[in-house]
């Protein structure tokens, strides 16, 4: 079994920041690309970052300049470091993570369980 464990969502006021965490755990061979998502009330759900095995990120442009992924090969762990927060930054937050499982050849998509994201004043 593979399970994506985050943590370090909650509140916070405009303009502050948020770091969260997500943790790869179980039978994993390799983790390559891992990502971000959002969705919040009412929409669909959208990419936040992605970053691939080697480092490479991507972000769309109304999180760019302001949210940072990174990882931590070594712990199958991936982080969003969230700052400048906005009121539309308001979703719940899932990782996921494309990972081949020990003595598996085949890469499967894994999503962690969500975590609340709440920007208020």
């Amino acid at each position: 079994q593979v399970q994506l464990v985050e943590s370090g969502g909650g509140s916070v006021q405009p303009g502050g920041s948020l770091r969260l965490s997500c943790a790869a755990s179980g039978s994993i061979f390799s983790v390559n690309a891992m990502a971000w998502f959002r969705r919040a009330p009412g929409k669909e759900r959208e990419l936040v970052a992605l970053i691939t095995s080697g480092g490479h990120t991507n972000y769309p442009d109304s999180v760019k300049g302001r949210f940072t992924i990174s990882r931590d090969n070594a712990k199958n762990t991936v982080y969003l470091q969230m700052n400048s927060l906005k009121p539309d930054d308001t979703a719940v937050y899932y990782c996921n993570a494309k990972i081949r499982r020990t003595f598996s050849i085949t890469e499967l998509t894994y999503w962690g369980q969500g975590t609340q994201v709440t920007v208020s004043s």
